[in-house]
């Protein structure tokens, strides 16, 4: 091969690589242009971004320790070059610009004087701190629970509008934090429903079976408070309110030797109990209730007594516990009646299905089913992964 021909090759070679080297830098900025998305929708996950970030620091009102942070996160979605949240009794939590709590606090006094959006403006302080704010009212529950101010070199109105909008969403946010509390509060109510609902019935029954082996069976007596002792222990704790499955078994033991010692050999119970599921981590008094109100409704009025089931399984990501006895039963328009009723019936049944709908939402509701004479299977679904919620007593 002649020189000038060799020469011609090799730059046509190079040319070549150049330009598909070429060709894929360009096709890899397209890709991830289109990966980043348009400016619009850049601006759009930032908005997201920062929005989600401040409703964190706000889950403990405009008072809580964290209330600076969500400031931050306020001042960058405004694009303001500082931002106060001023509470109703006057606490200031200022990011940026470190000389204006006083402005701050000026301003927010006209709007909860008012109750309505505050524009002025100031001449620049020596430090050259910004000159104009807008104070807009965060009103939740019905009254102005605090105040936005935002400040910058010159307040124009889209600055005014976009604080309001703020300010409306700051409100909804302490409303969201309110009903989260109530509901909490709510939960707590049916658990000391529950607790006082155990109380008087059980304990007046167990006593008394107790009572009749103190003096025929000394031993039996004894291994009987021991039961007893460890029931009222688990049932009355005082805080917790989450356990383990396996806990929750432990006090069910405790429960039937204590109903056994009415029923003798017209109660049997047998357990059906996947290992695995044991450490699942379940609403406090969740199950026991169950049992007990196979015993009282589904087994009591039946002369032969019968036997209960308790089965539990991991079925995808949640755990099925069933509790199931061959009692009288009842109809199934009765069961739909007494979980939307307040009367003194099924209360236990009725206060674990309220809490399991409260915590996991109404698609965790217990499944029942029963008919007269052909017994009773309620049926309670837990997610197997409960992260935020911690048990009070540890599995072993």
């Amino acid at each position: 091969m002649s020189g000038p021909v060799f020469a011609g090759a090799v730059a046509g070679l190079v040319v070549g690589v150049l330009l598909t080297l070429g060709l894929v830098l360009a096709w890899r900025l397209a890709r991830g242009s289109r990966e980043l998305g348009s400016d619009s929708d850049r601006a759009t996950f930032r908005t997201l971004h920062l929005a989600s970030r401040a409703a964190t620091h706000l889950r403990d009102g405009l008072d809580g320790d964290d209330v600076g942070r969500a400031a931050r996160s306020l001042r960058q979605l405004l694009g303001a070059d500082a931002l106060a949240v001023v509470t109703a009794e006057g606490a200031v939590a200022l990011d940026g610009g470190s000389t204006l709590e006083p402005d701050a606090r000026r301003v927010a006094e006209r709007v909860l004087a008012t109750g309505r959006r505050h524009v002025e403006s100031r001449d620049a302080g020596e430090g050259g701190d910004v000159a104009d704010a807008v104070g807009a009212p965060v009103v939740a529950g019905g009254r102005v629970a605090g105040v936005v101010v935002a400040f910058a070199g010159t307040v124009r109105p889209p600055l005014v509008r976009a604080t309001g909008e703020v300010a409306q969403w700051c409100a909804a946010q302490l409303e969201l934090a309110e009903l989260e509390a109530s509901r909490t509060a709510l939960a707590e109510a049916e658990l000391r429903a529950l607790r006082a609902q155990i109380s008087p019935h059980f304990v007046y029954n167990a006593l008394g079976a107790i009572a009749s082996f103190i003096s025929t069976d000394p031993e039996r007596a004894r291994d009987l408070v021991l039961d007893f002792a460890d029931f009222t222990r688990y049932s009355f704790r005082g805080r917790g309110d989450f356990t383990t499955l396996a806990d929750e078994l432990r006090s069910i033991h405790s429960y039937v030797e204590l109903e056994r010692a009415r029923f003798g050999e017209r109660l049997a119970v047998t357990l059906q109990i996947a290992p695995e599921s044991l450490t699942t981590v379940i609403p406090f008094l969740s199950v026991q209730p169950l049992v007990e109100n196979a015993v009282r409704h589904g087994l009591e009025p039946k002369e032969r007594g019968g036997t209960i089931v308790i089965t539990a399984r991991d079925e995808g990501t949640q755990t099925e516990i069933t509790v199931e006895d061959d009692g009288v039963g009842m109809e199934p328009g009765v069961v739909r009646e007494l979980l939307t009723s307040r009367g003194n019936e099924h209360v236990g049944l009725r206060n674990v299905d309220r809490r399991v709908r409260q915590l996991y939402g109404d698609d965790h509701a217990l499944d029942i089913e029963t008919a007269p004479g052909s017994g009773t299977l309620v049926r309670l679904r837990v997610p197997r992964s409960q992260p935020l919620h911690e048990t009070e007593v540890s599995v072993p």
